[in-house]
């Protein structure tokens, strides 16, 4: 073997194999001017030099050698090397050609002597191969590890429409191999429904000569519905035709979801804006109504009929209250008021709510447990995630069915509930006999605004919202379904660490202050004013009455024996936290209590307590001892 001419050309690096060395010689005098050329005299020499040196283009070798002859050294040459073979032999048998052709793979035969010039164009020609071989490659690598790589799915198509080529995504998209799928249409391997689209789209791209992009909607394996953003290239040739077209598919459903989402959320922020600006003038009316009938019904006569009139008309006010709230929490504006609640006592009470909404079409049943511990929840949500449940559960039966709402303490252990820590849980239990739930959709009927109703028959938020009542109470919900057999959906709340009871504020007994004093009522709403004043007055203590922030703080510059400030949150030109605010200025140590119809608990800062609208006698007594029980100040009593 003899080294490499340091002064040979840059063009490339052949090999020459030849156990004579006058050969080896006259070979590299050849050779050496265009290319590097390394020589070896042994077949199993050059075998290492191959291993050694990759970026050998060309390799010429003797047919006839002792240690090894020409076809078997040039097809063990194949397992190291892709160089190109040419074989030199002075034989002149054409079957031993034939058999070096077929055994050694030689792209080229030469026989001895060479003519120079005719060998040198044959090496040129190899080299030349060669290369273009290797760069043909490197573009396919590239081309195929693109098409794998990318979760895009790729393919070309002849103008016939057959795959000339494919990425694996695409092809398991037709549940079939790469190979399977090569020379055949997409229009054959795809629904019917599909067939229509996929042809106008080729034929578009064709026609256009240019790139075609469109969102096509399909039906996914489990039946829902996916989104791709398809891609058709057409490819030209130098003359200008069309003779392929490249398709590219993207996945866009994730994304066309979100923005579904996002748009929904729009509708809802809009909904919660509007919420709360009905609900504060709403609230006012149902103050101004359920006061009205408060203090009618303590003066009436003793009249069994009136008496019923005024129950019935202060139940559906109280019911227009709970409206209200169920909008605001609908919407997401209002935080839950957590509370220790007799989960049973909300069921029962929404007898006649269950009555009314599911109509006489299917029958309710309740099985209650008569232990049933206390439940940490708001039971204002409670009750709307109880009828949603109840709804979803009608809507899945036909007339005759059965819908079991029950009741039961349990005790969790670790793991044994997905999502779910252990502890001691009051459970919810609405099962229906309905159709039962596809496991496909079942997976998804807690994901917000999924529904299967018809569009306009549901807002896929009511499990949703039963499971963030949950979440948000420190319990869960799970979900069991058999096809033709119904539905059990079980809510999961938190135990109290107290099963006592909290009472009712409206059935509080009142507790009266043991002095009186003097208050500041500011609130624009004259009827609201009004009840309120009137409740004031009866519990013994003196109010003084102002339509708006600015009358009311020229009282309390004039008048020094204000104890406490009653102000509307919501008033046109200075708000009741503006005043609350300047009037803290004035008098550091005022008692304050806000109240309002509604309030964004963001703008609220801490030390100014809330009491909502609607409120009762007995809530208005119970938070005005309270705020005037926490001040520093002790109050002496004024006639």
């Amino acid at each position: 073997m003899t080294a490499p001419n340091k002064n040979a050309s840059k063009l490339g690096t052949i090999l020459v194999v030849d156990d004579e060395p006058d050969i080896i010689v006259a070979l590299e005098d050849l050779f050496e001017n265009d290319y590097r050329v390394l020589t070896s005299s042994s077949p199993m020499k050059a075998l290492d030099i191959l291993r050694d040196e990759p970026d050998i283009a060309v390799i010429v070798s003797d047919q006839r050698m002792a240690e090894m002859q020409g076809d078997e050294f040039l097809a063990r040459a194949r397992v190291h090397s892709d160089a190109e073979t040419i074989l030199l032999t002075g034989y002149a048998d054409l079957k031993a050609v034939i058999g070096a052709v077929n055994k050694g793979r030689i792209t080229a035969y030469a026989p001895k002597p060479w003519e120079p010039a005719a060998l040198s164009a044959m090496v040129a020609s190899a080299f030349e191969r060669h290369r273009l071989t290797r760069e043909l490659n490197t573009e396919r690598a590239l081309l195929r590890g693109l098409m794998e790589s990318i979760g895009d799915l790729i393919s070309f198509k002849d103008r016939e429409g057959r795959f000339v080529r494919l990425n694996t995504s695409k092809a398991s998209s037709l549940k079939l191999s790469v190979e399977a799928c090569l020379g055949r249409r997409e229009q054959d391997l795809v629904p019917k429904e599909q067939v229509a689209t996929i042809v106008q789209a080729e034929r578009r791209a064709i026609e256009a000569r240019g790139p075609i992009e469109e969102i096509e909607e399909r039906h996914g394996p489990d039946g829902n519905l996916q989104w791709f953003f398809v891609t058709q290239i057409p490819i030209l040739d130098p003359t200008g035709n069309v003779t392929a077209i490249a398709t590219i598919e993207r996945d866009i459903t994730e994304r066309k979801l979100m923005e579904m989402r996002l748009r929904q959320a729009d509708k809802m922020q809009a909904l919660g804006t509007l919420a709360g600006g009905v609900a504060h003038d709403f609230n006012n009316l149902l103050m101004a109504v359920l006061g009205s009938l408060d203090l009618a019904s303590r003066r009436a006569p003793d009249d069994p009929r009136l008496n019923k009139l005024l129950k019935n008309a202060t139940y559906a006010a109280e019911r227009g209250a709970s409206l209200t709230q169920r909008l605001l929490s609908f919407s997401r504006q209002r935080d839950l008021r957590l509370q220790t609640v007799n989960v049973n006592r909300v069921i029962a009470d929404m007898n006649d709510l269950l009555l009314r909404t599911l109509g006489g079409v299917i029958r309710v049943e309740k099985k209650l447990a008569d232990d049933l511990w206390m439940a940490m929840v708001d039971p204002d949500q409670l009750e709307l995630a109880v009828l949603n449940l109840c709804i979803n559960a009608r809507d899945a039966m036909s007339e005759n069915g059965i819908l079991t709402l029950s009741t039961r303490n349990q005790t969790v252990a670790a793991g044994q509930v997905s999502d779910l820590d252990a502890g001691e849980y009051v459970v919810v239990s609405v099962t229906d006999t309905g159709a039962g739930i596809p496991p496909d959709i079942l997976s998804r009927v807690l994901e917000p605004f999924f529904t299967t109703k018809e569009v306009g028959k549901g807002t896929g938020l009511g499990l949703p919202m039963a499971y963030g009542l949950a979440r948000q109470s420190g319990g869960t919900v799970t979900i069991d379904s058999t096809i033709g057999r119904g539905t059990i959906v079980e809510l999961y709340l938190s135990r109290t660490a107290s099963d006592q009871h909290n009472a009712d504020p409206k059935e509080a007994t009142i507790t009266p202050l043991t002095q009186r004093v003097r208050i500041l009522l500011v609130d624009d709403d004259p009827d609201v004013r009004a009840v309120t004043a009137a409740y004031l007055n009866e519990m013994g203590h003196r109010v003084v009455e102002a339509s708006d922030g600015a009358a009311g703080l020229n009282i309390l510059r004039a008048d020094e024996q204000i104890d406490l400030l009653i102000a509307d949150f919501a008033m046109p030109g200075m708000t009741g936290l503006e005043l609350a605010d300047e009037a803290r200025k004035q008098r550091s140590n005022l008692a304050v209590l806000l109240v309002t119809g509604y309030a964004d608990p963001e703008r609220v800062p801490e030390g100014y307590p809330m009491l909502h609208k609607p409120f009762g006698r007995a809530e208005l007594a119970a938070r005005v001892k309270e705020v005037l029980e926490t001040r520093t100040p002790t109050f002496a009593a004024r006639s």
